[in-house]
């Protein structure tokens, strides 16, 4: 329970010193709010005065920063400066499409990768040299050529997928989202079996595992209890890993496949000048990486116990 606490508190430093990262970022870029807001249009500086003192453009960066932070631990992150909407409002219309593009994804690189490593590691011969080549094969092909590549295929030629947008209703936005997610998925699915297949190999070969197998204990028991649950510790840091880079990486996917999730949002925030639309997205991103890798100790305790004990003390 300590652990987790400490840990709860180390996310919450996080993402203060996240946020303040990325406003003095946005803050120092070139440009201002207020250009986009008259929109090239030439104003008095009485108007210009005006729109500063509006939306506080004329507060020191400290007291600006402070002001939304406390207004963020309030439930409020501000107001879109390019929507006129409220970014609460705007991030619950894109996060269900964004959370389940991550979702599916997460579920491919799960599945799929640990699944192809384990049996690559296992076997020998044709299927194990057909992972490792669709695995290079699939940390090659960047995301946004892979998504060209399937929607040509699987939505143009073949016309079993939309090609464009993200549906509504439970079944049809996951047959919309299916080639965004695999495409999204593809790169970290071919990492996650190599390092599986290396994993198994490796504790498949281990003193501990020969000597099991020499006392007689089947081959399925071994498999089961001592290569596969071993060989997951490292396995497990490796997704956690990739899966909580979906959501800083799904942006190119929506655009490629013209969707409406988080990822647009936040691009044509950064291009504008937005504050308040890019720190909220950029606390979101902060809070996954966290809560993932909060979730990959928990498992590292539930695979090894060994793990459990040493944090306990």
């Amino acid at each position: 329970m300590m652990f987790v606490l400490r840990r709860m508190l180390a996310l919450a430093g996080v993402l203060v010193v996240s946020s303040f990262l990325v406003f003095a970022a946005m803050y120092a870029a070139p440009g201002s709010p207020e250009n986009f807001l008259v929109q090239g249009r030439t104003v008095s500086p009485d108007v210009l005065a005006a729109i500063r003192q509006q939306y506080s453009l004329d507060d020191p960066f400290f007291v600006r920063f402070w002001n939304w932070l406390v207004q963020v631990l309030q439930g409020n992150f501000g107001q879109s400066l390019a929507n006129r909407q409220d970014v609460g409002s705007l991030l619950a219309d894109r996060l269900p499409t964004t959370l389940t593009l991550v979702l599916m994804a997460a579920l491919f690189i799960t599945f799929f990768g640990i699944g192809l490593g384990v049996i690559a590691g296992t076997r020998d011969g044709f299927v194990d040299k057909l992972v490792i080549l669709g695995s290079s094969l699939g940390f090659a092909i960047p995301t946004f050529f892979a998504a060209l590549i399937l929607m040509s295929i699987f939505s143009v030629s073949l016309g079993w997928f939309p090609v464009f947008g993200s549906g509504t209703g439970v079944f049809d936005r996951i047959w919309h989202l299916t080639l965004p997610a695999i495409a999204l998925a593809l790169p970290s699915t071919a990492v996650v079996a190599r390092i599986t297949r290396t994993a198994i190999r490796e504790e498949r070969d281990s003193e501990h595992a020969v000597m099991a197998r020499a006392r007689g204990v089947p081959g399925s028991l071994v498999l089961r209890r001592h290569v596969i649950r071993n060989s997951m510790l490292p396995v497990s840091t490796i997704v956690g890993v990739h899966i909580a880079g979906l959501i800083a990486g799904s942006f190119v996917v929506e655009y490629a496949f013209t969707l409406d999730g988080i990822g647009t949002l936040l691009v044509n925030a950064v291009q504008k000048k937005d504050f308040a639309v890019v720190q909220a997205i950029a606390i979101i991103m902060v809070a996954a990486f966290g809560v993932i890798n909060l979730l990959v100790d928990l498992l590292y305790a539930s695979i090894d116990p060994r793990v459990r004990e040493v944090r306990t003390r």
